[in-house]
């Protein structure tokens, strides 16, 4: 698009004293024509931008022209560089990173960036993830709401949300918006979600709050428990939770204290440990999931 390139020549300019037209035309991939072209508009803009003919020549903005010139320093880059690479993992494609590679005058920095951090925000099944953030960020430019089916574990439902947000939470994509259904704020986990498509409904213009990130084991209002883990288990409790989030017994046991959103939830979660976790207060907690353990015996017993 015009209004990108136009974008990339001027950051470059005021990263760099002078260029040729040539190698403007080179990094955008556009004939010599096309960048002077985009000089003369941005002249007509109202930004001096001179250009030099013959040895030692280029392009440059007229000197003492008052702008900001926050340049962005190598480090500066890199940190950019990855940080948009890390939206390609996502995408499929390199459009992050050949943007930035467009503004960059410092070419060793989008060199330099894949040696030292490498952040991949895909999950096993990419491609459909992929194809539903394209769709849910394309919506929230257009401003229009978005319909999907949704499968929770209170069953299914058929929604209709206006979204506000892209959210990836403990490895995993998630749409935060306002739920037309319920009338409220919701977060939507992206791999639950079929039938994902834009409505021709613009968004409303209502007052959103300011997004916050909340913890899957604290929940406001929710259950708590405190668990017992193997220490054989630990690595995991501590990817989880943190290292100072834990506490140990005589035996060297860890022992942790848990919110989680409801009873069934918890359970799952200590499920998810075989014989590994157990749950140790509250005593009416750890009651009825023996009960619940009993009823997944019964299913197996000849």
């Amino acid at each position: 698009m015009k209004i990108d390139r136009l974008i990339g020549i001027l950051s470059i300019l005021l990263q760099k004293d002078k260029i040729t037209s040539q190698e403007l035309a080179n990094k955008f991939e556009v004939s010599r024509r096309t960048i002077l072209r985009d000089v003369d508009a941005l002249n007509m803009a109202g930004i001096p931008i001179i250009s030099e003919q013959g040895q030692g020549g280029g392009i440059s903005i007229m000197e003492g022209y008052k702008v900001d010139r926050t340049v962005l320093s190598s480090e500066d880059m890199k940190a950019i560089l990855t940080g948009l690479q890390s939206l390609d993992s996502i995408s499929g494609t390199n459009r992050y990173r050949q943007l930035m590679e467009k503004i960059s005058v410092d070419d060793s920095a989008s060199a330099n960036v894949d040696n030292h951090i490498i952040i991949d925000l895909s999950n096993w099944d990419k491609s459909k993830v992929s194809d539903k953030i394209e769709l849910i960020k394309a919506a929230m430019e257009q401003d229009v709401k978005i319909s999907f089916h949704y499968f929770s574990q209170n069953g299914e439902s058929w929604r209709m949300i206006e979204p506000y947000h892209l959210v990836f939470q403990w490895s995993d994509w998630y749409v935060w918006g306002y739920c037309m259904q319920r009338k409220d704020f919701r977060m939507f986990k992206l791999m639950r979600i079929t039938e994902l498509a834009l409505t021709d409904e613009k968004i409303s213009d209502r007052i959103v709050p300011e997004y916050i990130c909340k913890k899957l084991w604290d929940n406001t209002g929710g259950v708590e428990a405190v668990v017992k883990f193997d220490a054989s288990v630990k690595w995991r409790i501590i990817d989880e939770f943190g290292a100072d989030f834990l506490k140990y017994n005589e035996n060297g046991d860890i022992i942790v204290t848990i919110t989680w959103s409801n009873i069934p939830a918890l359970y799952q979660y200590v499920l998810s440990f075989g014989d590994k976790a157990e749950i140790i207060t509250p005593m009416e907690y750890r009651q009825n999931f023996a009960k619940f353990l009993k009823k997944m015996l019964d299913k197996y017993e000849m």
